[in-house]
């Protein structure tokens, strides 16, 4: 273990390189809704300049289906959602997250942990509750984590929510492969980031507690990390979790060019013409009036559909 422990706080600089590279990570478990919507043309309008990558995140194979793959795709080309490069899928990486995760090892320690999800949600953060540390748990009924303790305390500014902190006495630990034998989304993410380049990662804020254990196993692995951006999760009205039935419905080819305007104001950004009639033209007249600052601290939005 090469990492020792420090109380100090590491401040990561914010920084934008000369070539922007975004990148778009839907989960092919079902269509995209309303709420995938607003990261795709977010990361789509935020690259700019740059090149936006898409990335298929089907490593959990019991959920993603090749079907519902077809239909983001074909959803994104209606929207004009289009990308310089095939898309990379994560389910063809796994031999290069194995050999990550063996770098990772010998870095920090990685224990087999089998608590449970019942017992992990009683806490704060999902992180070993147990002895797990010290004791053999089996490796057919129990995840791998990865010890995160002996690293620093981590900071990096999100371009709207501020301040995100990685804290090794609250995030002591991070699953990196899960019980089923699948390399965790946690550690597949940073792998991909790093590889292709990317240096800006627009998402929604549900995933804004994923960013402290990221920037934890860049730290680990060596790896430089990108900027973040995290985009308002679209809820109902009443501001409860979007309703599955709503999910469902909520991106349709028919009502593309209204979709994409509601996007943009959702997203506080200024209001097309009238008289733009295409997906394309919008997007176009998007991109270089494109303002996060518009949606700066805002944690989430509602969208009638």
């Amino acid at each position: 273990m090469k990492n020792s422990t420090a109380s100090v706080t590491t401040v990561i600089a914010d920084r934008r390189s000369d070539r922007l590279v975004g990148r778009f990570a839907p989960t092919p478990s079902g269509p995209l809704h309303i709420g995938s919507l607003v990261a795709a043309v977010g990361s789509w309008l935020d690259a700019g300049g740059g090149v936006c990558l898409l990335r298929i995140d089907d490593l959990d194979t019991t959920r993603c289906r090749p079907e519902h793959e077809c239909a983001i795709l074909c959803t994104l080309n209606t929207f004009s959602l289009r990308y310089p490069q095939p898309p990379l899928r994560q389910s063809s990486r796994t031999d290069i997250y194995a050999a990550a995760l063996a770098r990772l090892g010998e870095q920090v320690p990685l224990f087999q942990c089998d608590c449970t999800r019942r017992e992990l949600a009683t806490d704060g953060e999902p992180c070993c509750l147990k002895d797990c540390r010290r004791r053999s748990c089996d490796p057919t009924h129990s995840a791998l984590r990865a010890d995160l303790t002996s690293l620093p305390r981590l900071e990096v500014i999100d371009r709207s929510l501020g301040v995100i902190v990685f804290d090794p006495q609250q995030q002591r630990d991070v699953v990196v492969r899960r019980r089923d034998g699948v390399h965790s989304y946690q550690l597949a993410t940073v792998i991909d980031d790093a590889e292709q380049g990317v240096t800006d990662v627009v998402r929604g804020a549900d995933l804004v507690a994923s960013t402290g254990w990221q920037l934890a196993l860049q730290r680990a692995l060596g790896l430089t990390p990108p900027r973040y951006l995290h985009l308002p999760v679209v809820v109902e009205s009443d501001g409860s979790k979007l309703a599955k039935s709503r999910r469902s419905a909520a991106v349709e080819s028919a009502h593309a060019l209204r979709q994409l305007r509601q996007v943009f104001e959702s997203l506080g950004q200024d209001s097309p013409p009238a008289e733009i009639d295409s997906a394309s033209g919008l997007l176009s007249w998007m991109t270089p009036r494109w303002n996060p600052a518009r949606f700066a601290g805002i944690k989430s939005v509602s969208i009638e559909t």
